[in-house]
C-alpha cells in the first residue's frame, strides 16, 4: 500500500559567522542595546559577507537536513526554496539543486516572505500526500541585510540573515496533523520591499520603466497588532483541524519576529513560556529562515524529541499568515 502521509525526518541550519551586536548598531543609528532588546528581544543578528550567498547558506543547511534524515541528495524528488531574497530574481532553488548534486529533483522558489516556510511546508505535503513525490527538501532562507536601510532604526535593528531546512518523506502515518493559511492584500502596504522605477522612452511613444527594489519599509505598530490578533486565531483553526487542544502542544514555534509577539501569542493561547521556542536574541528576524533555524537548534539541543507535537505559525508581508500542527519524527 502506498504511503500517503508525511513525516519530517531531518533538519539543518546555517548562519553567517559575522555578528552585529546592538552596541555596534548604535554607531550607525541613534539607538542602544537597551532600546532594541526591551522592544524586540533581539541582542545580535548575523550578517552575510559579500562573499556569502543565499545559495551557499541554503546548501549548507540542506546538507545537514539530508544527513539527519539518513538519505542522500540523489534521493530528493523536489526542492522548495522559500525566500524573498534570491541570489537571482529568476530563482535560486535550481542553483542549490546543482550544488547539492540532487540530480533527480525538480526545484523552484516560493515567495511568501516571513510566512514562506509554513506555506512551503503545506505545499510540500500536498506533493507527498498525492503520491507524486516521496522525498522533499524544504528550505527557508533569506539575506535581508541586502535590502535594509541601515540608516532607518525602525527596521535595521530587526533583521538578520540565515537558512534552515527540513526533509519531508512519505510515511504510513501522517505527521502533519492540521494547518490553516490566510492572506489579506488590503494590508499589503504595512510591510514592503517594493520595486521603484522611472519612466524611460526607448522609442517615440514607447515608454518602459526601469529601476530597482527599495529597502524594507514597515509600519511596526500595525504589523504587531495584526500578528497579535491573527496568529492565535490561525493556530486555533489548525488545532481544530488536527482535533487537538492547546494542552496537547509540546512546543510553540513561531516566526521569530519580536519577543513581544511571541509572548503575547503564548499568553492569548494560554501556553506556558517554557513551551515557547525562541532564538531571535541571537539571530534577529531571518524571515523565511526563522522557523526552520529555530527548529533545528531545538532538535540539536535535545529539546524537541521524537513524537513531540509542535504548533508553528508564520506571519508577515502580504499580509500573509498560516499555522501548522505537526509531530516531529517518523
Amino acid at each position: 500500500m502506498q504511503n500517503l502521509g508525511i513525516a519530517i525526518t531531518g533538519s539543518g541550519s546555517a548562519a553567517p559567522e559575522t555578528s552585529l551586536h546592538n552596541e555596534e548598531l548604535s554607531q550607525l543609528v541613534e539607538t542602544s542595546d537597551e532600546w532594541i532588546s526591551t522592544r524586540t528581544g533581539i541582542r545580535q543578528r548575523r550578517l552575510a559577507l559579500p562573499t556569502e550567498s543565499l545559495s551557499s547558506l541554503a546548501a549548507a543547511a540542506s546538507r545537514q537536513a539530508i544527513a539527519s534524515a539518513g538519505i542522500t541528495a540523489s534521493d530528493i524528488d523536489l526542492i522548495l526554496l522559500a525566500t524573498s531574497t534570491p541570489d537571482d530574481l529568476f530563482g535560486t532553488a535550481t542553483k542549490i539543486q546543482a550544488d547539492l548534486g540532487a540530480t533527480k529533483a525538480v526545484a523552484f522558489d516560493l515567495t511568501a516572505a516571513c510566512s514562506g516556510f509554513v506555506f512551503g511546508l503545506v505545499t510540500a505535503a500536498q506533493f507527498i500526500r498525492t503520491g507524486v513525490y516521496q522525498n522533499v527538501l524544504l528550505i527557508g532562507a533569506d539575506i535581508l541585510s541586502r535590502w535594509v536601510d541601515w540608516q532607518d532604526r525602525r527596521t535595521c535593528v530587526l533583521f538578520g540573515d540565515g537558512a534552515g531546512a527540513i526533509v519531508l518523506q512519505s510515511n504510513q502515518s501522517d505527521r502533519l496533523l492540521g494547518f490553516a493559511l490566510k492572506s489579506d492584500g488590503t494590508q499589503n502596504h504595512y510591510l514592503n520591499l517594493a520595486y521603484q522605477g522611472t519612466a524611460q522612452e526607448i522609442l517615440p511613444n514607447v515608454k518602459i520603466t526601469q529601476g530597482t527594489y527599495q529597502p524594507v519599509t514597515m509600519n511596526g505598530k500595525e504589523v504587531y497588532r495584526f500578528a497579535a490578533q491573527k496568529v492565535p486565531e490561525i493556530i486555533d483553526k489548525a488545532l481544530f483541524e488536527a482535533q487537538l487542544t492547546v494542552d496537547q502542544i509540546d512546543w510553540l514555534l513561531l516566526h521569530q519576529a519580536n519577543q513581544r509577539i511571541l509572548d503575547t501569542v503564548a499568553q492569548r493561547l494560554n501556553i506556558p513560556s517554557h513551551k515557547v521556542i525562541s532564538n531571535l536574541a541571537n539571530y534577529g528576524n531571518t524571515s523565511a529562515a526563522s522557523i526552520p533555524l529555530a527548529l533545528d537548534e531545538a532538535v540539536r539541543e535535545g529539546k524537541i524529541k521524537p513524537n513531540d507535537i509542535i504548533a508553528t505559525s508564520g506571519f508577515g508581508a502580504g499580509l500573509t499568515w498560516g499555522a501548522a500542527i505537526f509531530q516531529w519524527g517518523r
